[in-house]
């Protein structure tokens, strides 16, 4: 139940609170006041997409704040949406995605906007009517995922079909890329082979200066009479000597086997490199075109070489994909036959649940509309043959639309075509009653009391195209409907509006240049003098206020008449959760003049 709404700064509202009570609540006022702001705002606070066109001129944020209560608990959500139209939502203090809203709102509130019962002038709309009222949402679940696993073996199978197709010619391309990688041998270790062969070439490039430094170099540690190695035996003699006066010599002492060991591996070392080096023309030629190749493939498959070693691993898989291609076909061909398979027992299963409640579901619509003045109305739901596989959906195959014949004498024929608008809106208020009670568990709008765990209902405008004694039926059903559920209605018609539970007056005034629109809870004296004007308009008479109070007096006591037939349980519920509803305005009033 929406318990309380504020909005600042939306549209032509400035600043607005409104505190709903349980029953049916009624919002009234002039074409153009902002009563559908309301229902918008309701809508934007839900996950709606916002705009920044909706911020009141000359202010930079607009906020709709709102507390429901559901399952004995509040839930505080509130959104914000800036000029630049960037919003924000929070949900009991936390910041929350407009998803998640809107994955609330089905808990919370079913919004019923104007024009919404054109939806039922499309027949595709028809199957999702019966499924919300047979409550169809696992069954539906269930063939939307074996579509979904169907169509993905499908799709799968056609590509290595058409794979097939030109498989040969790709076997060819790929089975030369991979002889042309094989004969190359690549070696991407650390590091890579081309950064060893550039530093080989390196090397035999200037063979012969490296070959004359090394043999210097060796000549100077070992072979010449003057040789490092053989003069640095007297050094050692004579450190020794100092060592044996100066114990700070000692160190340099005990280091004289690792030095002389060092100097050896490097004059073996010198000698060993210049003896291998191939200064060749032969051997750097052999360097400089293994290079080229290596560069070739890195700029073919590379960048590096890393990448061509990869590279040839992906082909030589997707060589053994393509040759093991028709063993793949067949498996995915078994895999599509068990998935259209189960396909068909899921929707088959929709399907016979859809025909089964379709028939109780025609039989409430006509009894619905029987309250409704509709009593003459035949309804029912044909189905068509079943779609080819070409036609399957993640909904089924069922092809299904409403049929309706509202004269005596008259052949049914398809609702788009027969239907007036005000028949149109008593039908898809008939739809919503009986698939609000029916989701809830409720056999009849009267046979519970209202809960707080169900959501609320907010019709807007659902008296398109009605008056007179129709529209005093709809008011009496819109009442019942509120027994249930906290039902929020926004209608032009004194019959419909003298049924309410609590009636708010919605009124738009210019101040200071300014637009700003109010709302009024209304009093008994307040409701008889907005249904004077909704009966007579600005010129308000003792004559129709006479007849304001009596349309009061007379509404009240059908209501309390139709209220009979339920159980005095509803009535003590529905007291009950008023004068709770009361508790908390004049808590609320307290808090504010404190």
């Amino acid at each position: 139940m929406l318990r309380f709404l504020r909005i600042t700064h939306l549209a032509v509202i400035d600043s607005v609170e409104v505190e709903f009570d349980p029953g049916l609540n009624v919002l009234t006022g002039e074409t153009g006041a902002g009563k559908s702001i309301l229902v918008e705002a309701v809508g934007l606070l839900l996950g709606g997409r916002a705009s920044g066109d909706l911020v009141r001129t000359g202010e930079d944020l607009a906020t709709i704040e709102a507390i429901f209560e559901h399952a004995g608990e509040e839930l505080l959500v509130r959104r914000e949406i800036t000029s630049q139209g960037r919003s924000r939502a929070f949900i009991n203090g936390a910041l929350a995605t407009a998803g998640a809203l809107k994955d609330l709102s089905v808990r919370l509130i079913e919004l019923h906007g104007q024009h919404e019962h054109q939806t039922l002038l499309d027949p595709s709309t028809h199957l999702d009517v019966i499924d919300t009222y047979g409550a169809h949402d696992s069954a539906v679940a269930a063939v939307s995922a074996a579509f979904d696993a169907m169509r993905d073996r499908r799709d799968e199978l056609a590509r290595l079909r058409a794979a097939a197709q030109d498989r040969d010619s790709r076997l060819e391309f790929i089975t030369f890329q991979l002889a042309e990688l094989d004969r190359a041998a690549v070696k991407a270790g650390e590091p890579g082979e081309d950064v060893e062969l550039a530093a080989l070439r390196q090397v035999l490039a200037n063979a012969e200066r490296v070959e004359r430094l090394c043999v210097e170099s060796y000549a100077a540690l070992y072979e010449r009479d003057d040789a490092i190695l053989a003069g640095l035996g007297q050094v050692w003699r004579r450190v020794a000597e100092l060592a044996a006066l100066d114990p700070q010599f000692q160190p340099y002492l005990d280091a004289r086997d690792g030095i002389k060991s060092q100097l050896e591996d490097l004059a073996s070392f010198l000698r060993q490199y210049a003896a291998g080096i191939e200064a060749s023309p032969a051997r750097l030629q052999q360097v400089e075109e293994r290079l080229a190749l290596l560069e070739r493939l890195k700029r073919k498959y590379g960048p590096t070489l890393r990448d061509v070693v990869a590279r040839r691993e992906a082909l030589a898989k997707e060589r053994s994909d393509l040759e093991r291609g028709d063993d793949r076909i067949a498996e995915l061909e078994r895999e599509f036959a068990g998935a259209s398979a189960r396909y068909v027992n899921a929707a088959e299963q929709l399907s016979a649940a859809r025909k089964r409640d379709a028939v109780t579901f025609a039989a409430g619509v006509v009894g619905v509309l029987r309250d409704l003045a509709m009593d003459q109305t035949r309804f029912e739901m044909r189905f068509g043959p079943p779609l080819t596989e070409a036609g399957w959906t993640a909904r089924g195959f069922d092809t299904a639309e409403f049929f309706v014949s509202p004269n005596p004498g008259e052949d049914l024929r398809p609702l788009v075509r027969i239907v007036s608008g005000g028949e149109l809106s008593r039908m898809m208020l008939a739809i919503k009653t009986l698939t609000a009670t029916s989701r809830q568990g409720y056999s009849d709008a009267t046979d519970r009391p209202a809960s707080a765990s169900a959501p609320g209902l907010i019709f807007d405008e659902v008296d398109a195209g009605i008056g007179g004694r129709v529209a005093d039926v709809v008011g009496r059903k819109l009442r019942t409907l509120g027994s249930a559920f906290q039902v929020l209605c926004i209608t032009h018609l004194p019959q419909i509006a003298a049924y309410a539970d609590t009636q708010f007056q919605i009124e738009k005034r210019v101040e200071g240049g300014r637009t700003h629109t109010r709302v009024q809870r209304l009093s008994e004296s307040g409701r008889v003098d907005e249904l004077a004007r909704m009966l007579g308009g600005e010129a308000i008479s003792d004559g129709l206020r006479r007849s304001a109070h009596e349309m009061l007096v007379e509404r009240a006591a059908k209501a309390d008449g139709g209220s009979a037939r339920g159980s005095s349980e509803l009535t003590a519920k529905g007291e009950s959760e008023r004068a709770k509803a009361k508790g908390r305005r004049a808590t609320r009033a307290r808090e504010t003049d404190i």
